[in-house]
């Protein structure tokens, strides 16, 4: 006994100095950007200490609260969309045993190509001149669309390019949960003549919702800092209608070279990533079966 608590004192002695610099990697960053966020600072200039005066600018700010309102709603937009739609994926597959192996390779494709070839390819399908996606509504007899230059409609189909993406991605981890659910409660509603409808609404989705959870949470981390697909397509425009906070604090940043107000926004942008993990974090422990 003694020998074994000998082994893992060892083990963990060894394992500092990897624990340390992790740390460091994580610790020093993130201090160095709130000490820059308390500070009037732009390259080549000192650092003047302005006693967090950057969030009081900020709270002023329209373009950060139009920033933080496109964030919000890209955000829930594509959350919806891709469990929505990742939850019948994953029931089709689940149903369907044959098919389920070949159709999970393909799925894989989506989400592990680069954020740029993803952006380059929606680019051209959705080209107002060429692009595919006007020549398939002009072949059904319904106007053509500007897509990602509407204003009206750009954050609708960047939230369809990240859900094309990332539904998979979802499909995947909910076809994980199906495929770990009890089956004698399935066995004993068949057993009582419930309906396909009825067991999914009063069995399938209630045992799913820590995986549903899970899936949320992992997804709202990337959502809520959602840049590289707008950053390759838009911009954040047209104008600033897909200016999200991460395009925004970019901008700002490496745009107009106001360091100490662009990591303000970045650090109220963790801070909001923070809160809804750790939201979702408490819902899931709720929701745990």
């Amino acid at each position: 006994m003694s020998q074994s608590i000998g082994t893992k004192g060892q083990l963990a002695f060894l394992s500092l100095p990897a624990v340390a610099f992790t740390t460091a990697m994580i610790a020093f960053p993130f201090a160095y950007t709130v000490w820059l966020s308390l500070h009037e600072f732009s390259f080549g200039a000192k650092p003047k200490l302005n006693f967090g005066m950057n969030y009081v600018q900020m709270l002023q700010d329209g373009e950060f609260w139009n920033g933080l309102k496109i964030t919000l709603v890209l955000y829930l937009l594509s959350l919806v969309l891709q469990l929505v739609l990742g939850t019948y994926v994953a029931l089709l597959l689940h149903g369907s045993k044959k098919l389920s192996g070949i159709v999970r390779t393909l799925m894989i494709s989506p989400f592990v190509l680069p954020p740029v070839v993803v952006g380059m390819m929606w680019l051209v399908v959705l080209d107002p001149s060429i692009g595919a996606a006007n020549y398939i509504l002009q072949s059904v007899g319904l106007p053509r669309s500007d897509w990602l230059a509407s204003p009206t409609w750009v954050i609708a189909t960047v939230a369809m390019i990240d859900t094309w993406q990332w539904t998979p991605y979802v499909a995947l981890i909910v076809l994980g949960g199906l495929q770990s659910l009890p089956t004698n409660v399935y066995e004993a509603a068949q057993i009582d003549g419930a309906t396909r409808w009825k067991t999914f609404w009063r069995i399938t989705l209630p045992l799913l919702m820590p995986t549903l959870v899970t899936a949320a949470i992992l997804r709202s981390v990337d959502l809520l800092r959602f840049f590289d697909i707008i950053y390759i397509t838009t911009q954040g425009g047209p104008g600033n209608a897909s200016n999200t906070l991460n395009i925004y604090g970019f901008r700002k940043g490496f745009e107009l070279f106001e360091i100490g107000y662009a990591s303000a926004l970045m650090i109220t942008l963790s801070a909001i990533v923070l809160g809804a993990v750790m939201v979702l974090t408490q819902a899931r422990k709720r929701v745990a079966w």
